[in-house]
């Protein structure tokens, strides 16, 4: 079992995106997922990292032929035994070659760039993602941002003193990965790069929960309407380019232009 796989065996993915931080990532990705569905359409999606299927089946539900791929098998499991009207398959995002070319409207990569550690890896999980999106569709991919978590792992947890130790920040606070790492954590200008060599096109960057994740005990303890309220800031400021490496997790929306 590899360490990814015994981390998501503890971690309940269900349970995050059900929190007050986690409902405001998952309102926003929805909102924009929306936006590229044209009206009445019923479009072919492909959630790649699906993790136990909060976006998988939510969009099924709506009525769209949804395909799901995942790596850990405890949390496809779960994704199966929900019996919902999800294709369920266990794989990895560098390799797709169980499912045709040219075949999704929409492919969601809202898990593997966490933990593919290198250029090489993201530039492959990208490969595979243009190859089964349709020409012209879009590519939904998720980032956890790197000043996010220096600013809540190094100084908000005091870990700072460790992390200079263990050599794992750069002289400017970039973090200097290592295959032993879980997560990897990105600048947009890392991002833009990656983008530049996928011979990717951006139609749309957006940070997915801005502030929420800093605010978890001062949202939880917000009345719903007031919480509401925090949603429509959010909605109405998540595009600002001076927000967004700051947020926890951002989302580039990419078109498939081949």
């Amino acid at each position: 079992m590899t360490n990814l796989e015994k981390y998501y065996n503890k971690f309940n993915e269900d349970h995050r995106l059900t929190t007050r931080h986690g409902i405001v990532e998952f309102t926003t990705s929805m909102k924009y997922i929306h936006d590229f569905i044209p009206d009445g359409k019923k479009l072919k999606i492909l959630d790649v990292g699906a993790g136990t299927g909060r976006y998988s089946i939510a969009l099924s539900r709506e009525g769209h032929n949804v395909t799901a791929v995942e790596l850990v098998e405890r949390n496809l499991k779960v994704l199966e035994s929900k019996h919902e009207h999800v294709n369920c398959w266990p794989g990895n995002a560098m390799d797709l070659s169980f499912l045709e070319d040219d075949t999704f409207d929409i492919t969601l990569l809202f898990g593997p760039m966490y933990h593919l550690m290198s250029e090489e890896e993201k530039l492959k999980a990208f490969l595979e993602a243009r190859r089964v999106t349709k020409n012209g569709g879009h590519i939904f991919v998720a980032y956890v941002m790197n000043d996010y978590s220096v600013i809540t792992y190094c100084f908000k947890q005091n870990k700072i003193k460790e992390c200079i130790e263990k050599k794992s920040l750069t002289e400017d606070f970039h973090q200097i990965v290592t295959p032993d790492d879980l997560y990897s954590y990105l600048r947009l200008e890392d991002i833009d790069a990656l983008n530049k060599k996928a011979g990717l096109k951006r139609v749309k960057i957006i940070a997915a929960d801005g502030a929420a994740d800093y605010m978890r005990r001062e949202l939880n303890a917000l009345d719903e309407e007031s919480f509401n309220y925090f949603i429509q800031y959010h909605l109405a400021n998540c595009e600002r380019p001076e927000l967004l490496g700051a947020s926890s997790h951002i989302v580039d929306i990419l078109v498939n232009e081949k």
